[in-house]
């Protein structure tokens, strides 16, 4: 612009405004999120659903009446302007925005209340290993394991008030599930079956027999559990139709709501590899430890539990020794309350056999309870990311990163004392690849639940997966609920590598030491987000090897 155009006194008055305006008022205009913040917070508080009758309203006619508020909080995020804004600042837009469109997708595609009859489960008896539920869940669920019993007054009443939305919400289910998704409904009768069950078995918790109200409640929840799970029987017979979501809804969602940069073609290839290498890896260590002796199975609980405490001691001290991962105080306790327990060879089920040859594989997985861990003692402290973040987002980031680390943390040489136990190692990523691609072909419609599970028996290695099948009905059923959850193991733990990979590129372009755990230590630090945002964060580069 020419002084013709653009007179000297405005100019000079520009001037003059810039440089007496405080700098922290510049910094705070251009990198502060406050906004984004309060529209996250209305959205939470949107996503919630009305009550109907007491329990949450997943009818028809509240998800088009409701649909016009969503749209205008969806139009309050796309209207920020994050130019000048801190790529941490970003990627909060980015969670807040796949939230969005999950929500969305749910709404057009997945429609969980309406196809899936295991939404309707109310009750959960663990914690789960990573941030929430994995799959579908409804508002209203009862986490069991958040209560101390016996319980106290306040916590009396508030299980006696949960618990009498069961009949109310199985009611309900009855008037939403109108699908035709045949693999979905009758593996969703188990779950409501075991629901009865869990019920039942609440009745022996310590001060539960003593309290009239809280036993009648039960008794309704029961009563109720059953009938609904009577009327998925008899429905079940009129079911025919397809299951998976298809290919191109799939791919979109994954790229859209879980932020993984792969299509539905893309994972099919990069589990053919893993899956590949995996068992030529097996094969290979096989022909190299030759012979050694084999391992042996622990054949006692006393054994067991001997070896159990070794096994984490041995992988917490090599993580600090090493110089790994920085090794918090709550890490020892957190996974001391997960080293399992001897199960008789004839009963145990995948993970349990690996466990029973050595822990540490399997305990490295557990990395996913350090990661919780960290989130009870120490929350992000970004407000976005301080709790789980809805419909599974976290997938790649804490299924991914546990998957990683039991090969990262062999070749880094946790296993220098037992060659053999790398044999396990390859096992378990056969699985997970395996597994996977089940699910993958089950989602685009090509194989029904029982024929990808099949995939998930036979290349497993060593026929560990055909031991014990409520593992496997849990996992093609879950993966079947929840898209991308199944291939999260395998394309998480790429996006880690690759990320490992540009982090040390990215420093060695610099003449900067690569340090393993400030590396760890970082991806830690930014909380269970999507890999693939935590990769731009780490390295400020966005795109995948030129692929935007």
């Amino acid at each position: 612009m020419t002084n013709s155009t653009f007179p000297k006194s405005v100019f000079y008055l520009l001037i003059l405004l810039v440089a007496n305006f405080p700098n922290s008022a510049i910094s705070q205009d251009k990198d502060s999120n406050e906004e984004l913040v309060k529209i996250f917070k209305e959205w939470r508080l949107f996503e919630k659903p009305p009550l109907r009758d007491g329990a949450p309203d997943y009818t028809e006619t509240t998800f088009v009446n409701r649909d016009p508020q969503f749209k205008t909080i969806q139009q309050k995020l796309y209207a920020i302007d994050t130019t000048g804004w801190s790529i941490a600042n970003k990627v909060d837009w980015h969670i807040v925005n796949a939230e969005m469109n999950g929500y969305d997708f749910n709404q057009r595609v997945l429609k969980p209340w309406v196809r899936d009859p295991a939404f309707y489960t109310t009750i959960w008896t663990d914690r789960s290993d990573v941030p929430a539920h994995e799959g579908p869940a409804h508002h209203a669920i009862i986490d069991v394991w958040k209560y101390t019993f016996p319980l106290d007054k306040e916590n009396g009443a508030k299980l006696l008030a949960a618990l009498k939305v069961i009949p109310v919400i199985n009611d309900q289910a009855k008037i939403n599930l109108t699908g035709n998704a045949k693999d979905l409904w009758v593996a969703g009768i188990r779950d409501i079956e075991t629901q009865s069950i869990n019920l039942e078995d609440m009745k022996s918790l310590s001060g539960i027999a003593e309290n009239r109200k809280l036993i009648s409640a039960i008794d309704d929840a029961i009563k109720s559990t059953n009938s609904l799970a009577d009327w998925l029987r008899e429905e079940a017979r009129s079911k025919n139709g397809p299951s998976g979501i298809g290919k191109e809804n799939y791919t979109w969602y994954l790229q859209n709501v879980h932020l993984v940069p792969l299509t539905w073609e893309d994972e099919v290839m990069l589990l053919k590899r893993e899956l590949t290498r995996a068992w030529s890896a097996l094969k290979l260590e096989e022909h190299r430890n030759r012979n050694l002796p084999p391992l042996k199975d622990a054949s006692s609980p006393e054994e067991y539990d001997t070896r159990a405490k070794a096994s984490a001691k041995s992988l917490l001290t090599f993580l600090d020794k090493n110089e790994m991962v920085t090794v918090k105080d709550y890490f020892e306790p957190a996974l001391n309350e997960h080293l399992g327990a001897f199960v008789p060879k004839e009963k145990r089920n995948f993970f349990w056999i690996t466990a029973h040859y050595d822990q540490r594989p399997l305990y490295s997985h557990f990395y996913h309870w350090f990661e919780l861990a960290r989130m009870d003692n120490e929350p992000n402290s970004r407000e976005i990311r301080k709790e789980a973040l809805l419909y599974n987002i976290f997938d790649s980031r804490n299924e991914g990163t546990a998957t990683a680390v039991e090969e990262m943390f062999m070749d880094a040489g946790l296993y220098d004392d037992q060659p053999r136990s790398r044999e396990i190692v390859y096992i378990m990523i056969a699985q997970r690849a395996a597994r996977g691609l089940g699910s993958l072909y089950a989602q685009a419609n090509e194989m029904t639940s029982e024929e990808a599970g099949s995939i998930h028996s036979n290349y497993t290695p060593r026929g560990w997966m055909k031991t014990e099948k409520d593992l496997l009905l849990f996992e093609q059923h879950l993966y079947l609920r929840q898209p991308g959850y199944g291939t999260s193991y395998i394309t998480g733990k790429y996006l880690l590598e690759n990320t490992l990979a540009e982090y040390a590129r990215m420093k060695e372009s610099k003449n900067e030491p690569f340090e393993m755990r400030a590396f760890f230590d970082q991806l830690n630090a930014m909380g269970s987000i999507p890999i693939s945002l935590g990769r731009w964060e780490m390295t400020g580069v966005r795109s995948y090897l030129g692929q935007e």
